[in-house]
């Protein structure tokens, strides 16, 4: 599945122990934006699915792109935007996009992230497929409780 949810746990984690400063949706629309590459690739039968914004550069690149599309879209006005800072929207698009690359370098065989310096990828299979999975959900549930936690404690007082 090219666009895959257990990629969203590393960053909930990340916003629940830091609201002010991360940008969940800024993060999603990362990883998502990453994995269209991916899911072009697959439906024109190319090779080499996980491509050029699989490597850090690219996603970069990636992020700097949609940083720049929020920063166009708050300044036309959308009011929707307006709890999300350049800063909050920059570290959630640039965690996401980096931490992207770093989960599928370990269980993705084609990916070669840090092109163009090196066309190695030394963090295939340094753990299991299930190991990594089971860590994306175990952050996203802490995220939950950690969140849940402090919604508790801003109600009691």
């Amino acid at each position: 599945m090219p666009i895959t949810p257990f990629h969203f746990g590393p960053g909930a984690a990340l916003y629940a122990i830091a609201p002010r400063h991360v940008s969940f949706l800024a993060f999603c629309a990362a990883n998502v934006a990453i994995d269209v590459e991916s899911l072009y690739n697959l439906v024109h039968g190319h090779a080499h699915v996980h491509a050029f914004f699989h490597t850090y550069v690219g996603a970069t690149l990636a992020a700097l792109a949609l940083i720049a599309g929020f920063w166009l879209l708050r300044r036309a006005g959308l009011t929707w935007l307006r709890g999300l800072t350049l800063r909050r929207v920059t570290i959630g698009a640039l965690l996401g996009a980096w931490s992207h690359v770093l989960l599928d370098s370990v269980m993705h065989a084609d990916i070669q992230p840090l092109l163009p310096l090196s066309p190695d990828n030394g963090l295939w299979r340094i753990v299991s497929l299930l190991t990594l999975h089971g860590a994306c959900v175990v952050a996203g549930v802490l995220a939950v409780l950690i969140m849940g936690v402090r919604r508790l404690i801003a109600a009691r007082s």
